[in-house]
């Protein structure tokens, strides 16, 4: 028998122990809610004698789900497997597959996924005789989904214009022709059953019938239709038990409520409510910074979590020249507490744009810190980033095939397989390369797809002949003449808005290669991009320090998080280059700052933050001021390790007072001269940019990053000083001071 009294604190027990009617546990970080939720499923099997079947406990994730599922088995054994434990969809698409024939949904019914939607929504536009540019398909997949989170059907879609019109028009065809193809999106796989439990009492009562209680993990994350299910399930008896925290919803840019779970009561009357407020994870240092930060929130249930672990060191606090002298100083910190006991793989890098991801990626890959990106592709295998590179290797080299058939028709320009395929069989009978076969395959393909051929191969020769204006001045030509950037901001979505980001931090890469390069030709960089994404990565045994965006990290914990990027209009984010106010919208003000306690408590132990006095972001140099969540840190809190130079200082506010500051160290933790006067030290340069060309002088080691050791030759004084540098291998390459590190 399971002894709860000794497993679970005192608000734990109340939780785990309540048996009947509806229950809110209010979660705080690392307050164990797991543990409530898989001792709760345990008592009622083990103690009030539920059948285990008759429990369902949903969560969002299968990694969460297949957690959840193991604690319960673990604590009651072979039983515990016949207890509903699963996602929402994956529980709706079981419950569907037995009960949608009650309502028209065939039980062998396919799941398409979000390429699979958007195939068909193209599909339903052709047979409208539809414009994609003017109803972009990802437009109306995202309006369609969206709507289906709502609760709107097709019918109810809301009209008000030709568009909209023309929308209901998509959504409705859309929806006969995933019913002929007997399939489902995931987004109905909630809708149908809601709208199903809703409209057919048979169906109400078959999926109702078969669940006594219920448990909902995270539900501050859940949307209208996730709500409505719930209800729907425990409206027979009451017994739904909801556990969340509302400090971090952090997703309402795909539905999430956090009126669901701060509404709760209203929507069932009679709620017990337990407030889980003992930390488990973080050292009370962490906790009382990221209480400053939360504690601002306008609407929030009031809590304050408390730990009794130890205090633990102050929250360490970096301002940057610019994003490459972030990402190098948080290199040096993660070199540095891995000396300090701290594996890689308990330290994570955060950011607030998958863009900001670049210069780590590269900075680490520089100075073989193994490394993994989480919540996303690498920067370079992103597909819009290898459509412009692909464009690029083309005016290269002709002949790389691969390039070229990823280009052809991106984006669309009217050139089909069948017509790829005709000139490939022209190529191979000449034995030429498919582009070069363009000039010989009029006979074979028709008048009108010839042409678009030859358009498309007078655009690539056009570039070509600008060749030697360098990789940057190609790849803005080829955004703008292929209509590549024009196609995405007419999409208008979240997807589209990230892509064309993604586009300008490349190119932003471009110029910064340029101005670093001795060699700034396309052939050069196309080299450096293929050794950094062609090269297998080596197996550290699991030992990598993460790389991901806050929104990735929910759920997860670190001993050491390094929070990046701390700048207003960064973090908290403003979209693209929009020109509002961030406190135009106090809603989303709101959620960028629950999601700032989110990166702060997932730390154990050490928390860095770093901003940057210059960004250079998505093509662009921005100079934006530190992010405000700085200044809600309170001050005997912080531990500035700025170097002496900067003025370092809150946002404006009232009651802000100066950061407390100490003279600059050159490392994360202690000052270099610390360290045996023996030992090869590497000092960033740009600790110590006002000295000027003087503090390198001819004969001096320097590191580059991708040249290595070498020795300085000769000194040009500057604004922007430059030095001349042997490196084995390389001979003398004249560089900016600003882009090598001193030895």
């Amino acid at each position: 028998m399971l002894n709860f009294e000794n497993d679970l604190n005192e608000r734990q027990l109340q939780a785990a122990l309540h048996v009947e009617g509806p229950l809110l546990v209010i979660a705080g970080a690392g307050s164990g809610k797991t543990r409530v939720i898989t001792y709760r499923v345990a008592n009622l099997v083990q103690n009030c004698g539920i059948r285990p079947w008759r429990i369902l406990a949903v969560t969002f994730t299968n990694k969460a789900a297949k957690e959840m599922r193991e604690r319960v088995i673990g604590l009651l054994g072979a039983q515990g497997n016949d207890c509903w434990v699963s996602t929402f969809h994956s529980t709706c698409a079981r419950l569907l597959r037995k009960h949608g024939e009650l309502v028209g949904i065939s039980p062998t019914f396919t799941i398409y996924d979000d390429s699979d939607q958007k195939a068909m929504v193209a599909r339903c536009l052709k047979e409208l005789a539809l414009s994609d540019k003017q109803f972009a398909p990802r437009t109306i997949q995202h309006d369609i989904n969206r709507s289906k989170r709502e609760l709107i059907g097709p019918d109810d879609y809301a009209v008000d214009g030709f568009y909209r019109e023309r929308v209901q028009q998509i959504y409705q065809l859309y929806e006969k022709r995933m019913n002929d193809a007997k399939a489902l999106d995931f987004g109905d796989l909630l809708y149908r059953t809601a709208v199903g439990m809703r409209g057919n009492g048979e169906m109400a009562q078959a999926i109702a019938s078969r669940f006594d209680f219920i448990l909902v993990d995270e539900f501050q994350d859940t949307n209208r239709v996730q709500l409505e299910i719930v209800r729907l399930l425990a409206r027979p008896h009451g017994n739904v038990c909801v556990v969340g925290d509302d400090d971090q919803s952090i997703y309402s840019w795909r539905g999430a409520d956090v009126g669901n779970i701060l509404d709760f009561e209203r929507v069932f009357p009679g709620t017990t409510h337990v407030t889980l407020d003992r930390n488990y994870r973080s050292t009370g240092n962490i906790l009382k910074a990221a209480h400053g930060v939360v504690d601002k929130l306008l609407r929030r249930r009031p809590k304050e979590l408390w730990t009794s672990n130890d205090p633990g060191e102050r929250i360490a606090y970096l301002q940057c020249d610019d994003e490459r002298e972030e990402a190098r100083l948080v290199a040096r910190a993660i070199r540095e507490l891995t000396d300090d006991g701290y594996p890689l793989r308990e330290q994570a890098v955060f950011y607030r744009t998958n863009a900001q991801s670049r210069v780590f990626e590269e900075v680490f890959r520089t100075l073989s810190i193994p490394h993994r990106v989480v919540g996303g592709m690498r920067f370079y295998e992103r597909a819009e980033v290898k459509d412009l590179l692909a464009y690029l290797r083309l005016i290269q080299n002709t002949g790389d095939l691969a390039a070229f058939l990823r280009v052809i028709n991106t984006p669309a320009r009217g050139i089909g397989k069948t017509t790829v395929e005709r000139l490939l069989a022209v190529a191979a009978g000449r034995g030429i390369s498919a582009y070069d076969a363009i000039d010989h395959a009029a006979g074979d393909i028709s008048p009108a797809f010839a042409k678009r051929l030859a358009g498309f191969k007078a655009l690539i020769e056009s570039w070509r002949a600008e060749i030697e204006s360098g990789p940057a001045h190609l790849a803005t030509r080829v955004l703008d003449d292929t209509g590549y950037v024009a196609a995405l901001k007419a999409e208008d979505s979240a997807e589209s808005d990230s892509r064309l980001e993604n586009l300008q931090e490349l190119v932003g890469s471009i110029e910064d290669f340029e101005a670093e390069s001795d060699t700034p030709t396309l052939e050069t960089f196309l080299e450096l991009i293929a050794l950094q994404t062609d090269i297998d990565q080596v197996n550290f045994d699991g030992d990598q320090v993460t790389l991901m965006t806050v929104h990735a990290a929910k759920g997860l914990e670190f001993d050491v998080v390094h929070i990046t990027g701390l700048e207003d209009g960064l973090f908290p984010y403003r979209q693209g280059s929009r020109d509002w106010s961030l406190d135009q919208d106090p809603e989303e003000m709101e959620e960028e700052r629950r999601l700032f306690y989110v990166a702060m408590t997932r730390a154990r132990r050490r928390v860095l933050m770093t901003q940057a006095r210059v960004r250079r972001l998505f093509g662009q140099p921005r100079m934006d001021p530190p992010s405000r969540f700085l200044a809600d840190v309170p001050d005997d809190l912080i531990q500035d390790l700025s170097p002496s130079r900067i003025d370092v200082r809150p946002v404006s506010r009232p009651s802000a007072g100066q950061w407390s500051r100490r003279p600059a160290p050159t490392a994360f933790k202690r000052p270099m001269a610390e360290k045996p006067a023996a030992e090869t030290t590497w000092i960033d340069r740009s600790y110590d940019q006002s000295a000027e060309s003087a503090a390198v002088q001819p004969g001096q080691k320097v590191r580059h990053a991708r040249f290595g050791v070498g020795q300085v030759v000769a000194v040009h004084a500057g604004v922007k000083p430059k030095v001349d540098v042997t490196f084995t291998g390389y001979g003398i390459k004249t560089i900016l001071l600003d882009y090598l590190e001193l030895g």
